[in-house]
């Protein structure tokens, strides 16, 4: 497979810069979403003998991409284990840790894995195909009240109780199994005019469900308070306001409530130290290469010195 068919890189330089790779200097990083390569290819290109990199990824798809160079080790698991499979491996602290969250260009663009509203497929939804709950059996076992949360939590949609009974009211006439089902039983729910954006809420809201997105992100960022060195980076590319809170948010306050820890005399006690105020997004070259690049937001932070019992011992 093609790895630049697979998936574009986002904001690839920027992300490189971000994590002080280049200069063909050594060093361990993490590429948390390993997916066709692309942040992977370039950073093994700035990296000299002694540098190596750890790949991560929980979709099987990814296995076709892997770069046979011995720099690279693939993890096939889910970023969440992170910190669990790296000591397997012997690694206890790196230089880096990258994540370009989300779904790929190549999963959204295979039908038969249901992550579009382009595509006539089954309600499908799992980056790991081999766990056992599907967008399917969301919408055909969730109740009324769990669908509302689902909707209103993930996806921010107005009235998500309107769409949660108009599934109920669906699935008792038939099985709600493939996408062009879904998209037929909230059709007259979808706003004049935002169809396409009122579906693609819809989408999100069951994909970050059934993956569990937001806890596995929360699982990794908190890992990587342990793993990073200091000095190390963090640059975390996220592409909705869901995920680039809880990125924003640990990155400024080691918590996922943004309450800074202080000492007595008011410093703050971190476990980051962020290199930017505000995010950083792609130029309107990339946009217009990459489209997918229109909605990424790029943070990163800098591991402090601070360890996380130190800061539970100041503040106490």
């Amino acid at each position: 497979m093609d790895a630049a068919a697979y998936h574009i890189p986002v904001l690839a330089p920027a992300s490189l810069e971000g994590l002080g790779v280049g200069s063909k200097q050594g060093g361990v990083f993490v590429d948390a979403t390993f997916g066709g390569g692309g942040h992977t290819r370039m950073m093994l290109d700035a990296l000299n003998a002694d540098g190596h990199i750890y790949g991560m990824d929980q979709d099987n798809d990814v296995l076709d991409n892997v770069p046979q160079d011995e720099r690279f080790t693939l993890l096939p698991e889910n970023f969440r284990y992170m910190r669990n499979f790296l000591r397997q491996e012997g690694v206890r602290h790196v230089d880096g840790i990258l994540a370009d969250l989300g779904v790929s260009s190549h999963q959204f663009d295979t039908g038969s894995r249901g992550f579009s509203i382009r595509f006539e497929g089954p309600l499908d939804m799992r980056m790991n195909q081999s766990q056992p709950v599907s967008a399917a059996d969301v919408v055909g076992s969730y109740t009324v009240p769990e669908l509302t949360r689902v909707f209103r939590q993930y996806g921010e949609i107005k009235r998500p109780d309107k769409a949660a009974y108009a599934i109920e009211s669906a699935r008792k006439e038939a099985p709600i199994t493939r996408t062009n089902e879904l998209i037929a039983a909230l059709s007259t729910l979808a706003p004049r005019g935002k169809e396409n954006q009122y579906f693609a809420q819809v989408f999100q809201a069951l994909r970050i469900e059934v993956n569990d997105e937001l806890g596995a992100l929360q699982a990794m960022l908190l890992s990587s308070v342990e793993l990073l060195q200091e000095g190390g980076r963090l640059a975390i590319i996220s592409y909705h306001s869901l995920e680039d809170r809880l990125v924003k948010h640990f990155m400024r306050s080691g918590n996922f409530d943004d309450n800074i820890p202080r000492d007595f005399k008011g410093q703050a006690l971190c476990p980051f130290h962020l290199l930017s105020r505000k995010a950083i997004i792609a130029d309107s070259e990339e946009q217009d290469c990459n489209p997918r690049a229109r909605s990424a937001r790029l943070r990163i932070a800098e591991r402090t010195a601070l360890t996380s019992e130190q800061i539970k011992q100041a503040t106490a």
